[in-house]
C-alpha cells in the first residue's frame, strides 16, 4: 500500500480500514510493518489551556514525522495532559502516541483513559512508570504507581485481546492500539538490557522507543545481543535521537535527567564549536547516520526539547525518509476556522442557566 494512501477518505481524524495483523488502525503501524524506517517526534507539551499552543507545535512535524508523542507530565511536572493533547490531535488527523504514565493514575482511571483515547481515535499508547514524584516541581504530591510499565503493557493488552478489564468484565468494543514502552540501553546494567527488552515484549509491547542516544558503540553492543535474543524480529525499535543546545545544557542533562548518558567525548565536541548549536544538529544528524545503518532498528524517535523547529532539518539532512513523505496536515473545506471557533469558545466561558433558558425558548 502507498503511504499515500494512509489516510481515510472520509476525514483524515478517522481510523484507518482494518488489515490482517494488524492491531491498531493507525499509520505508524502501517509504516513499520511495510518495512518503512519510521520516524516519530516528541511534542513539548504547553502550560496552557489555548489548543493553538497544540497546533503551532505540532505544525512544525507536518510532512515530516509518522507519530507524535503526546507527553504525560513528564519529568513529575503539570503541563496540559497528553490525554488533552490526543483529543486536540486526532480531532486534526495527526497520528499522536498517547504516552501514560503511572505515577499518577490507578488502574480503574487508567482504563478508563484507555478506552476515552481510542474512542477519540488514538491508535498508539506508550507505557511507561513515570519518574518519582521528587524530580518535579511538586515533591508535595502523593505518587499513585498502582501499576508499572510491565503490568501496564499487559491490562491494556488484555484489554485489546480479550476484550475485558483487569476485573474480568467484559468490554463491548475493545480499544484498537498499538503497543509500544521504554527502553534504555545506556545505563548499566548492560547485560540486563536486552532481558528487560524481552520482558516487555512478553507483556505486550510492539514497538519501543529509546532514551537518548549519544553513545552508539553503546547500542550496537546491545543491538548484538537483541539481534541474537531475535527481539528484533519480535518488536520494532525506534532510537532516541536530539540535538544538543550547548555544552551546558548536555552538561545539565548528563548530571539531572534521569536514564541520560553523554560521553565526556560528545560535550568536548560541542564545547569545541564556534556555533555551539549548530553543533548539536550536526551530531544529532550524524547518529541518526549511524543508527540508520544497524541492523534491527526500525526508526528513530526525535525528542528536541526547545528545538521543535529543527526537527523538520534534522530528518531532511538525514535521508532517513529516501524521499518518502509522511502524512501531512492540510485544511479541510468542510472545517473552516476550526482553531479559532474553539478559541472564541473557550474564551466565552460558562453559560448561565438564564441564556441556556433563553436559547431553548428560542430555539422551541
Amino acid at each position: 500500500m502507498s503511504p499515500l494512501q494512509d489516510i481515510n477518505p472520509l476525514d483524515p481524524g478517522l481510523p484507518l480500514d482494518p488489515l490482517p495483523g494488524h492491531s491498531s488502525r493507525g499509520r505508524l503501524e502501517r509504516v513499520l510493518r511495510r518495512g518503512e524506517f519510521a520516524v516519530t517526534a516528541e511534542l513539548n507539551p504547553p502550560d496552557s489551556a489555548n489548543p493553538q499552543d497544540v497546533y503551532d507545535r505540532a505544525a512544525v512535524f507536518d510532512g515530516w514525522v509518522d507519530g507524535i508523542n503526546a507527553v504525560d507530565a513528564s519529568g513529575a511536572n503539570a503541563h496540559m495532559s497528553s490525554v488533552g493533547i490526543c483529543a486536540l490531535l486526532t480531532r486534526m488527523g495527526y497520528a499522536p502516541i498517547m504516552q501514560i504514565s503511572c505515577r499518577d493514575k490507578n488502574r480503574i482511571a487508567i482504563q478508563g483513559d484507555v478506552l476515552g483515547a481510542s474512542a477519540m481515535g488514538v491508535q498508539n499508547i506508550l507505557c511507561l512508570t513515570g519518574d518519582g514524584v521528587q524530580t518535579g516541581d511538586q515533591p508535595g504530591a502523593k505518587p499513585v504507581f498502582d501499576l508499572d510499565s510491565m503490568s501496564l503493557l499487559e491490562t491494556i493488552r488484555t484489554m485489546r485481546d480479550e476484550a475485558k478489564f483487569l476485573s474480568g468484565r467484559k468490554l463491548t468494543t475493545p480499544p484498537t492500539v498499538f503497543l509500544g514502552a521504554a527502553i534504555n540501553p545506556f545505563v548499566p546494567p548492560f547485560e540486563f538490557r536486552p532481558l528487560h527488552f524481552a520482558k516487555k515484549i512478553r507483556a505486550g509491547a510492539q514497538f519501543v522507543q529509546s532514551q537518548y542516544c549519544y553513545d552508539v558503540a553503546r547500542l550496537r553492543d546491545f543491538m548484538i545481543r537483541v539481534r541474537d535474543m531475535g527481539l528484533d524480529e519480535q518488536c520494532f525499535i525506534l532510537v532516541g535521537v536530539g540535538p544538543l543546545a550547548s555544552a551546558k545544557t548536555a552538561r545539565w542533562m548528563a548530571n539531572n535527567v534521569p536514564g541520560v548518558h553523554i560521553p565526556d567525548a560528545v560535550i568536548k565536541r560541542i564545547e569545541g564549536a564556534a556555533d555551539q548549536k549548530a553543533e548539536g544538529k550536526r551530531l544529532c544528524i550524524d547518529i541518526i547516520n549511524e543508527v540508520k545503518e544497524i541492523a534491527g532498528v526500525h526508526g528513530v524517535h526525535v525528542m528536541a526539547y526547545r528545538q521543535e523547529e529543527y526537527v523538520a532539518e534534522i530528518v531532511h539532512e538525514s535521508g532517513v525518509l529516501k524521499g518518502r513523505k509522511p502524512w501531512q496536515r492540510e485544511a479541510r473545506a468542510d472545517e473552516p476556522g476550526l482553531v479559532e471557533r474553539m478559541e472564541a469558545l473557550r474564551q466565552r466561558g460558562p453559560v448561565s442557566p438564564e441564556k441556556m433558558a433563553e436559547r431553548a425558548a428560542t430555539s422551541a
